[in-house]
């Protein structure tokens, strides 16, 4: 198994982090038309016959499969994941054992819930932070100054926290970074008034800023770069 991982991780590094992978004995090569014959992404089905917010996806194909659902990635033959409604695109990347890579989209609709999302909150209160004061928005218990440290559960399971901006003044802009100022993760990021801010917590990210399981520390740092916004809950769904 470990084999077959390290082979993984090598190829999707160049579009990932490192993935953990299993094993499936897959030998040779297989085309794309037999790839798509052994795979299948369903929606879960209402009552009313809409689709429903759950994304099942599934290969029997021989190869070490990576779907990304919603910007999430999970590795394996088998992923799931509830969503919010909307439209998306579920991507299968697929390694096959002569190290030739697949990709194959799947348009999915979500119109329907039928597994309401639970919401887990993080923070709730209310704070405005001004441009280039980094500490208001560290997830840290002794670095910070309101968010919380996140558990690795948190880190690993790469969870999207949202943040509900109440207010931001005009140009406001922010970055996602660590505390330590070594990685910036995205910058430039438009924050207005009444949005729900989406940060999506990556393999990079879990890696440098969890404190356990290998986990560098380093805290994830939010950063308001230009104006000011007003904060009032972090969570996350699922």
């Amino acid at each position: 198994m470990k084999k077959i991982f390290l082979l993984f991780a090598a190829v999707c590094a160049l579009v990932a982090c490192d993935p953990v992978s299993e094993d499936i004995s897959n030998a040779g090569h297989i085309t794309i038309d037999e790839l798509k014959a052994k795979t299948t992404v369903t929606v879960d089905k209402a009552a009313s016959g809409q689709n429903g917010n759950v994304i099942s996806c599934t290969t029997s194909a021989p190869v070490n499969a990576k779907w990304n659902i919603g910007g999430k990635d999970f590795v394996g033959n088998f992923a799931k994941k509830k969503m919010k409604l909307g439209d998306y695109t579920v991507t299968l990347t697929a390694l096959c054992a002569d190290g030739t890579e697949l990709k194959v989209d799947y348009p999915v609709s979500c119109n329907e819930i039928t597994d309401p999302l639970t919401k887990y909150t993080l923070w709730e209160g209310e704070f405005t932070v001004g441009g280039w004061d980094s500490a208001p928005l560290r997830f840290s218990d002794s670095e910070g100054q309101n968010f919380p440290t996140l558990s690795d559960d948190i880190y690993f399971g790469l969870k999207t926290l949202i943040l509900d901006v109440k207010h931001a003044s005009d140009g406001c802009q922010a970055r996602i970074m660590n505390g330590w100022w070594s990685t910036v993760y995205a910058e430039n990021i438009p924050l207005t008034s009444g949005m729900k801010w989406e940060v999506q917590i990556t393999e990079q990210i879990a890696k440098e800023c969890a404190k356990g399981n290998g986990g560098e520390g380093r805290d994830l740092n939010l950063l308001i770069t230009n104006g000011e916004a007003t904060f009032t809950s972090v969570y996350y769904e699922e």
